[in-house]
């Protein structure tokens, strides 16, 4: 890429690579704003009465000046921020400019309009422009945006996060915009990048600093998935899921985010969660509501609306809970109810134990060849055939086993037919305890029943080809009914290990896999998509298993607080190897969760918290790691777009969800093994 094009990229898109909060970091769509006449500066209050927004003042007296300016919101996990960009004129005595942020959507758009000619210095082209302001230890502007932070109820001074301002240019601009402002007392600088925040100790004692994770922590509302449902209020702890049972039509209030959940219609936790939590992907999944609300089992709304049909409605900056009727609810659901799933029919003609890189073939398109693996090899080994032939991605070496065993499997042992009593028997359709308790004792028949010796003779001769002396091997599922396009269905089924060495623990680690096909949480969700039980089938992905990872993470090859699909910031997670479920860690434990800004100069980094596991101060990955980690994100995101993003014709927010690994040998600098890829189902609307 040009250094043109970088430039005008990061000018472009700097307004999310924070999570809640770069909104003002940003600089916007394109160029093409054609110049004006300058208006003379507007120094009176109040200017939102006046009818056409002016487009710049040169003071805020009152909040409507500042509402008048502000750009309209944009998704982000801090609700109700709106930013005005503003501009620090050096050669005109450190000029204040607030700009019309509606209209001018980048900086330059409004300096070439009103900064430039008519006795003023030139402002230069764009790249020019970019490379200079951003980047020049001489340049004419400061560059920055005042953002208001609704929640916490904080004004900010924000630069762009890959900015390389100096203490001293940061500390005019805050001192101009201070005696500019009617919030001057009130404003924080809020370092956006970790780059930012080395100039931070430099700053004169007089600026005050607010960062990423304080205003984080100061706000009460996380919007999760968008979306609005009508459902009965139950307010439920998360223990007593482990007993209790929720209904489809159930909006439920935990006191702190479960692993997992049967089908609810939405869902609110006190405890805040990870955009790539289990139970967010599966409302993602479900499209249906899901908040973080701090305190919400005390909340006075919530408590006096318990047990009542309630219309619940997230959206990205606010959220509302209005008593609802059944006939209400009931309509809802009728306009509502998900369209029935039509599942891949099984491939039974494919009996071979394959190498994943034989999988999906290379002279369709590539969405095609996806949908062609998947009947025989499933959602999970289609995708990471795709991945372990793209270039800078590491994976582990696998090979893939076919549903056809898994069918012949079933068939043989009469299981088939067991299912299908269950299916016919009313009292397992209608009482949740019981199915759930009949499912566990069907998958303790599959458990013991024998697998076939043909079966069994060609895997051990693929494990000792491929992997001989292997210590442990691990089973992956990989369904017909997982890792689609509209349906990733993540986390419903179960991987096991096995060790070669023990040839009963690799047959157990494969039934235990099969088996997991009729978990209670798993039939749940494929009965809320009226999809046919039988109609899932089984392929396995097998490669080594990683006991004692140095670390292990989650990530998102887009920005999932953005709703445009534009910026160029990836998600990550990312937890030290050990005990601690990355998506999922014990109470009181955090991992490391940052935006990475790839593509963008000087490719900067945005905490929003800290792994809990090493020391304060540190992180879980190191500069390197990252970078390694990032280039992985980089070609998986543009390996996948034929499939499912711009280059498929999508022209909404794509991302492909991703899980990775650090592992090496004692001593030896971890390396990156990328596990899986699938395409993510979106924010919500």
């Amino acid at each position: 890429m040009s250094i043109a094009r970088t430039t005008m990229r990061a000018a472009r898109h700097a307004k999310a690579l924070v999570i809640p909060c770069l909104l003002a970091a940003a600089c916007g769509e394109s160029a093409s704003q054609p110049a004006a006449p300058a208006p003379k500066p507007t120094a009176v209050a109040c200017q939102s009465g006046v009818g056409v927004a002016p487009d710049f003042l040169s003071r805020l007296d009152c909040k409507p000046d500042f509402d008048v300016l502000a750009s309209d919101p944009v998704n982000a996990s801090i609700p109700g921020a709106r930013a005005v960009k503003v501009v620090v004129d050096g050669r005109l005595g450190d000029a204040v400019y607030f700009q019309n942020s509606k209209k001018y959507k980048i900086h330059y758009e409004f300096a070439s309009a009103h900064l430039s000619g008519n006795g003023k210095p030139i402002v230069p082209a764009l790249m020019k422009f970019n490379e200079t302001e951003y980047y020049s230890d001489s340049r004419r502007f400061i560059l920055g945006s005042i953002t208001y932070y609704e929640g916490p109820k904080v004004w900010s001074f924000e630069i762009a996060p890959y900015d390389t301002a100096d203490d001293k240019m940061i500390a005019r601009a805050y001192d101009a915009i201070v005696k500019a402002t009617f919030f001057g007392k009130q404003l924080f600088f809020h370092p956006t990048s970790v780059s930012v925040e080395r100039v931070v100790p430099a700053l004169p004692a007089r600026i005050k600093i607010k960062t990423t994770a304080e205003l984080f922590a100061e706000i009460d509302y996380q919007p999760l998935n968008l979306a609005t449902a009508i459902g009965k209020l139950r307010l439920i702890s998360a223990d007593e899921l482990q007993t209790a049972y929720v209904n489809y039509r159930d909006i439920v209030v935990l006191d702190r985010t479960p692993n997992d959940i049967s089908v609810v219609s939405g869902i609110i936790t006190e405890e805040f969660q990870t955009p790539l939590s289990h139970i967010n992907v599966l409302s993602q999944n479900r499209r249906t509501p899901n908040m973080g609300l701090r305190n919400a089992t005390q909340n006075p709304k919530l408590k006096l609306l318990e047990g009542k049909w309630v219309r619940l409605v997230v959206g990205a900056f606010d959220w509302t809970a209005e008593e609802a009727t059944m006939a209400d609810a009931d309509a809802w659901w009728e306009g509502h109810k998900p369209q029935p799933v039509q599942l891949p029919v099984v491939d039974l003609a494919a009996r071979e134990i394959r190498d994943v890189g034989d999988l999906v073939a290379d002279r369709m398109p590539l969405r095609d060849a996806i949908k062609a693996a998947i009947p025989a090899y499933g959602g999970k080994a289609a995708h990471y055939s795709i991945l372990a032939r793209t270039a800078g991605v590491p994976t582990p070496k696998a090979f893939a086993v076919p549903a056809y065993y898994y069918v012949d499997f079933m068939e043989k042992n009469g299981l088939y037919r067991r299912i299908d009593e269950l299916l016919a028997d009313p009292e397992f359709r209608d009482q949740p305890a019981i199915r759930d308790g009949r499912l566990k004792d069907f998958r303790e028949q599959i458990k013991l029943a024998p697998v076939d010796e043909g079966f069994q003779k060609l895997l051990r001769a693929k494990l000792d080809a491929d992997f001989p002396g292997a210590m442990a091997m691990r089973f992956r599922t990989s369904t017909n009914s997982e890792d689609l396009d509209g349906f990733p269905c993540a986390g419903c089924y179960e991987s096991h290990t096995g060790r070669p060495a023990d040839w009963d623990s690799v047959l157990t680690a494969i039934r235990k896999a099969w088996s997991s096909i009729w978990l209670f949480r798993t039939f749940e969700e494929r009965a809320y998509h009226s999809i046919d039980h039988k109609s899932v089938v089984m392929a396995l992905l097998v490669h080594r298993n990683f006991p004692d990872e140095e670390a292990n993470g989650v990530a998102l090859t887009a920005n999932p607080f953005d709703p445009s699909g534009s910026e160029p910031g990836v998600y990550v997670n990312v937890q030290k190897g050990g005990d601690a479920e990355v998506v999922h860690p014990p109470a009181g434990v955090t991992s490391d969760e940052f935006i990475y800004g790839f593509r963008l100069p000087g490719q900067p980094l945005t905490y929003i918290s800290r792994s809990s596991l090493v020391e304060a101060g540190g992180s879980v990955l190191s500069r390197t790691q990252i970078f390694k980690l990032g280039s992985a994100l980089d070609a998986i995101h543009k390996r996948f777009s034929p499939a499912y993003g711009p280059e498929a014709g999508n022209r909404g927010w794509y991302a492909m969800d991703v899980e990775f690994k650090f592992d090496g040998e004692p001593g030896q600098e971890p390396e990156l093994f990328i596990k899986q890829a699938r395409p993510h189902p979106g924010r919500g609307k």
